[in-house]
């Protein structure tokens, strides 16, 4: 699967990809195949304050638990259900129906430490050596 190049993209595998104020993340396909069978999601409530590179949820599949980090700080105005209720849309479309959540970015500048999808690929390379 290649990666969309619209969307920023941290180290730790979470996605962004911006909407004006808000940063909609979720996972990457790679973080998806690395984590194989999906079993949990466990995501904030609404109205909760994300600070960038802190837990703010976490992901479990049969073979290990993952935190999830905020990739920006904000506030997360929006919980995607769809992928409590349903783990396949985050395997079958990470970067489309599988998105997380939705965050109203409270310091927008914090996208400029993010990865291009050409830095992650090489993100990526640098982790497997």
């Amino acid at each position: 699967m290649s990666r969309p190049a619209n969307l920023k993209y941290s180290p730790t595998h979470e996605w962004v990809r911006v909407e004006g104020d808000i940063a909609v993340v979720g996972i990457t396909d790679y973080a998806v195949a690395e984590l194989s069978d999906l079993a949990f999601v466990d995501l904030p409530e609404k109205g909760t304050v994300a600070e960038k590179d802190t837990r703010f949820g976490e992901i479990e599949s049969t073979k290990s638990v993952s935190d999830l980090i905020a990739p920006v700080s904000g506030e997360i105005i929006e919980v995607n259900a769809d992928v409590v209720e349903d783990l396949e849309k985050i395997s079958s479309s990470p970067y489309d129906q599988g998105w997380m959540v939705r965050i109203r970015m409270s310091s927008p500048a914090e996208l400029d430490t993010l990865l291009s999808a050409e830095d992650y690929e090489a993100h990526l390379k640098s982790e497997e050596h």
